[in-house]
């Protein structure tokens, strides 16, 4: 009896300890690991996503940009990081569709997707199509019209190849038929940059980095790929009503940790997600970005995913590979 009250004691001790070190978390930073240069749209939505997060927490949230690879690189450290809640990864849909690209490229995929959870969904917006304003092109009519005027010579960039911004266009390209010239960089940052700098003609972007750009008068936006018009970009027309109804495509923004994280942290982690949705500066930080909030958590975000994750494996299949 002696025996079985010690080992009873001994359990509770050891639940107590574990509950009290679930319940401390954060004790320390978080880092947030952003899979691209600066100035992308996950980078955008990131940063006052973080900033949030630290006033919750009261712990510093570091974001950590850890670009290349069309964010493979820094996904996969995060992929393998210890699943202890402490770094997290803010990903693009992209994220979806790399380990595929890899296996149709005859690679080993650097991460696989079931080695990240999906926490919570920020953003979900279509991608616009975006010219620089001192272009002649003015529409999207003009565009397809000077695209096949000049084959293989007009260029847009993106933040690598199958990324966010590489799959749209070539989405748009498989659909009208046209030939155009790829041009990747690093990331949403590099390549937004050159497209500023008249180093390329176009490229497709989420809202959130084009709009200061678009308030300034130095892009132009002709057409977007989502189902309906944009909030804010009314006056864009999607591609489904130009006659392209399967150019439909989401820049989304979520919050990801790795896979074996304790469900107790997660659920930490997805209630202080829901805080920061709530939050008055992180708002108005979104609203100024140019990004819609679309906010879904736990099991709501996952069934997001695995939808969009169908999909867009479907089109890097459909892309296959690249030399």
């Amino acid at each position: 009896m002696k025996r079985r009250i010690l080992i009873g004691s001994a359990a509770a001790a050891a639940f107590v300890r574990g509950a009290t070190a679930q319940e401390a978390f954060p004790s320390h930073a978080v880092t947030m690991v952003v899979a691209f240069p600066p100035g992308g749209q996950a980078d955008v939505v990131g940063r006052p996503v973080a900033a949030a997060l630290e006033r919750i927490w009261r712990v510093a949230v570091p974001i950590v940009n850890r670009g290349g690879a069309a964010g493979e690189i820094g996904n996969a450290a995060v992929a393998r990081a210890t699943p202890d809640g402490y770094t997290l990864l803010m990903a693009l849909s992209s994220m979806a569709l790399l380990p595929e690209a890899a296996r149709v490229n005859g690679r080993q995929p650097a991460y696989t997707t079931d080695q990240l959870t999906p926490v919570a969904l920020f953003a979900a917006d279509p991608t616009l199509l975006v010219v620089p304003a001192a272009s002649p092109i003015r529409t999207l009519e003009a565009f397809i019209a000077d695209v096949k005027a000049r084959p293989g010579q007009v260029a847009y960039s993106s933040a690598g190849n199958y990324s966010a911004l590489h799959v749209p266009m070539a989405q748009l390209a498989q659909a009208a038929g046209l030939d155009m010239l790829h041009v990747p960089f690093q990331g949403g940052g590099p390549a937004l940059t050159a497209l500023l700098a008249g180093q390329v003609q176009c490229m497709a972007s989420g809202p959130g980095p084009i709009a200061p750009h678009v308030r300034s008068g130095a892009l132009r936006p002709i057409a977007t790929w989502g189902r309906t018009r944009l909030a804010g970009f009314e006056d864009v027309p999607t591609l489904i009503e130009k006659g392209f109804p399967d150019c439909e495509f989401y820049i989304w923004v979520g919050l990801f940790a790795p896979t074996g994280t304790p469900a107790p942290v997660i659920v930490r982690i997805v209630d202080a997600a829901r805080q920061v949705a709530t939050d008055a500066e992180f708002r108005r930080a979104m609203t100024a970005s140019g990004n819609t909030l679309d906010f879904r958590e736990g099991e709501a975000f996952a069934a997001f995913y695995a939808e969009d994750a169908a999909r867009l494996v479907r089109v890097v299949r459909a892309l296959g590979k690249i030399e």
